[in-house]
Order: structure tokens, then sequence, then C-alpha cells
């Protein structure tokens, strides 16, 4: 089973925008309640998707630049990323189904 793995902002060039396979990453802080909802279900995301999707969540708090870089304005913030390219992206709460949906696009 896959997992969810933390990226930062030294780390997010190499695990992210050149990764061989599509990304989806999770922007989150641990004072956001939508962002402890939805992280449950990423985990779950990671376990079913994980062999045709890379999964990270990185912390905005301690790790600001990548967001400010990405145009994140609110939490959560989901971002699929293909090619190193932004595909989709979603601010706020969602369903396991809209992100299932979101991420079969590009699988």
């Amino acid at each position: 089973m896959a997992e969810v793995t933390a990226v930062t902002d030294d780390t997010f060039n190499s695990l992210v925008l050149r990764a061989d396979k599509p990304v989806l990453v999770d922007y989150w802080a641990d004072w956001c309640a939508p962002c402890r909802q939805i992280s449950p279900i990423i985990d779950e995301l990671a376990g079913e998707f994980g062999d045709k999707l890379d999964f990270y969540k990185l912390d905005t708090n301690t790790n600001p630049r990548v967001p400010t870089e990405q145009g994140v304005l609110g939490l959560p913030t989901i971002q699929i990323f293909s090619a190193g390219q932004v595909v989709k992206s979603f601010t706020g709460g969602k369903t396991k189904a809209a992100l299932i949906r979101a991420i079969e696009e590009f699988i």
C-alpha cells in the first residue's frame, strides 16, 4: 500500500515537478480543520491509487515558499501535477468521490 509522503520547499522540485508520473499535493496546516478532515481521505486514496499517482503533503506552516510560488491562497488546497505542471487544483474540503473523479482524469 502506498503512503502519503511529506514534501518540503527544498524537495518540491525533485519530487513533484520532476516526477515521472502524475502527483497529488495536499497543502495543509495544523490549525486548519478542513485539512484535518480531508487528510484521512488523501491517505485512503494513496492506498488505492498509489501505483499510478504519487501523493505528497506539504505543511504550509514550515514551508511557505512553494505555496506562494504555486498561488495557494486557501487551505486545504489540492493540486494535481502532470509533467511538472498543475493540471487540476481545488481549494476547500472535497468528498472522496470528487477527488477520485479528478484523479481518474490523469491516470
